[in-house]
């Protein structure tokens, strides 16, 4: 905590009021020692506490008094000896004091306490806001998504996995007008670092012709694990094959993952 922020939090008035514990009295009385702001501010309240408690009992010193005496003794002869009153005004002076400073210094932790609080409410608004726009993100994609799948337009050709990995399938979306392709891979495995998955149309006849369509980068980071790769004007067949990262010219059939005909 900082010297200021130390001055604004009402510690130090717990601090002259002895309210603290021991080893907050030690913390406080070292950094008074080093730091001349709290120093002149500890002061700054024990005064106010010595002047408030004054304007409530107003004293004369031993000097003045005797001087007093001593006029009276002049003009009327000896002065009658009286007990002394207890001071009970300076009493309720320090009293009120204390009770004054008390309230002051429950005023400021409180008020510290509500900034606090509002500080806690903004962080929870834009983590809020935050999550919010991700799931509106979320929401566009799925909607998207849905109108490829549904689009009477597509045609779908579903790919099978292969020998390198039997459990692995994936489909294609491929619209035979516009010649715009999708790929669903949510059946695909993760694929090891350094490595991508790559798209291929093929023609079968009269010999097998493989073009490269795309990669699908950013594999993790695609929650929905569908993917627009780029058009294709004809095809018999795609397949997906693991190249390395940037993808190969031709592909790596012995990582075929999975294949299928239209």
């Amino acid at each position: 905590m900082e010297a200021q922020e130390y001055i604004e939090s009402g510690i130090l008035e717990l601090y002259v009021y002895g309210l603290l514990t021991e080893t907050e009295n030690l913390e406080i009385a070292e950094l008074a020692k080093k730091n001349p702001d709290v120093d002149n501010e500890i002061i700054d309240i024990e005064k106010a506490i010595v002047a408030l408690s004054s304007s409530f009992s107003p004293f004369h010193s031993v000097a003045n008094f005797e001087k007093i005496k001593a006029r009276l003794e002049l003009k009327h002869g000896k002065v009658v000896e009286m007990k002394p009153t207890s001071n009970w005004a300076q009493y309720v002076g320090w009293a009120a004091a204390v009770v004054l400073l008390l309230g002051l210094g429950y005023q400021t932790l409180e008020l510290t306490k509500t900034k606090e609080a509002i500080a806690t409410v903004g962080n929870e608004k834009n983590k809020i806001e935050r999550e919010f726009a991700y799931l509106d993100q979320q929401n566009k994609e799925t909607e998207k998504n849905l109108t490829i799948v549904r689009d009477i337009k597509n045609t779908g050709v579903t790919l099978g996995g292969q020998a390198v990995s039997p459990s692995s399938f994936a489909k294609v979306y491929w619209n035979k007008d516009t010649k715009t392709t999708y790929i669903d891979a949510a059946g695909l495995p993760k694929p090891p670092k350094g490595m991508v998955y790559q798209v291929w149309a093929l023609k079968l006849s009269p010999v097998l012709t493989p073009t490269s369509i795309g990669l699908l980068d950013n594999f993790e980071g695609n929650d929905q694990k569908i993917f627009s790769v780029e058009q294709t004007d004809s095809a018999e067949a795609f397949g997906i094959t693991l190249e390395p990262a940037g993808g190969s010219l031709t592909p790596t059939m012995t990582q075929l993952y999975t294949l299928g005909k239209v």
